[in-house]
């Protein structure tokens, strides 16, 4: 039980830790490419943030456990929104722009309608999952577009890359390449580690996806959303969370649909992923109420951290009665 419970500390400490050097690779090489910041930055943030969960839902596919993958894409779309969301809006007041109103939320909602109706069966096949990977990308193109035509954006863009401390062309490299290697070693440990306390409690792989996996790899979300709201950049920590529910939705679920027939619990679609569009819904009907009054306030993160608490109970209630 001791070395099960340290291999999952040090497989999320990993996790997090080369998520974090991946990125900084990745965007120190875009730099050096002349590739333009703004791209590249919706591409690795948005990607990178979700890393984690890429990677624990490719292992979890590889290791036959796929209520795992599942479990963490769906868990951590419910973090982001219940935990991360809430502690950011108790911190500042986060003001959701009317251009968010027409566009991520309308994409996120489009996802997840699309995805449901893929799983609803309790089966995603190869194509299901490849018609959701090309979702992903042609996201990805419209989100850069977006950000383009915002002359904001782009010169908060250039800032940032002006200001970017000088690195070599092989130093971001290197992190780029350790970061991955990390990022898979830590995976298949947080995986195996996962999978052997499932077994060692009795309940299924799902509820461990959704609790101790997800919180985890929800930790780059966290830190991104905190960030930003410490540093008053509301729109960075609204948008983050967002971006990353898209990549877990389309990207995260449907990794193991290319590695491994793909089975999904019942449980999963007939009530993790309705919280989960609850969670989504009830975002966005107190952004829009609260739009004209200061944006998401403390009180908003309070109610977020209660669904989230509420849930968490749930889920503990739900694996006693399975023992």
């Amino acid at each position: 039980m001791l070395l099960i419970s340290l291999s999952i500390i040090i497989g999320l400490t990993l996790l997090v830790w080369s998520a974090d050097r991946f990125i900084s690779g990745a965007m120190g090489l875009a730099h050096h490419l002349d590739v333009s910041p703004l791209i590249v930055g919706i591409i690795v943030v948005g990607f990178g943030t979700s890393a984690p969960e890429l990677f624990i839902s490719a292992i979890a596919a590889i290791r036959d456990t796929t209520g795992l993958a599942v479990g963490n894409a769906i868990g951590s779309n419910i973090t982001n929104i219940a935990l991360i969301l809430g502690i950011t809006a108790c911190l500042t007041p986060l003001v959701v722009r009317d251009s968010i109103f027409r566009r991520e939320f309308p994409i996120l909602l489009i996802a997840t309608a699309v995805t449901w109706l893929f799983i609803r069966d309790q089966l995603l096949t190869l194509v299901e999952g490849s018609v959701l990977i090309l979702l992903m990308f042609l996201v990805l193109y419209l989100l850069s577009q977006f950000t383009l035509d915002n002359t904001e954006e782009l010169e908060s863009s250039t800032d940032s890359k002006s200001n970017e401390p000088s690195k070599s062309l092989s130093y971001h490299i290197f992190w780029l390449l350790f970061g991955l290697v990390v990022l898979l070693i830590s995976s298949d440990m947080l995986v195996t580690a996962s999978v052997e306390l499932a077994q060692m409690f009795g309940v299924s792989d799902v509820i461990i996806g959704l609790t101790i996996i997800a919180i985890g790899t929800s930790l780059p979300e966290l830190a991104a959303s905190v960030t930003g709201a410490i540093k008053h950049h509301t729109d960075l920590a609204i948008g983050n969370i967002i971006g990353s529910n898209i990549f877990n939705i389309l990207g995260v679920i449907s990794i193991p649909a290319f590695i491994t027939h793909y089975p999904i619990p019942a449980d999963a679609i007939n009530k993790d992923f309705v919280i989960m569009t609850g969670l989504m819904l009830l975002l966005i009907a107190l952004a829009f109420i609260t739009r004209k009054r200061g944006g998401l306030s403390k009180l908003s993160g309070i109610i977020f951290i209660s669904c989230f608490i509420a849930y968490q109970v749930s889920l503990y209630l739900r694996s006693t009665m399975s023992l």
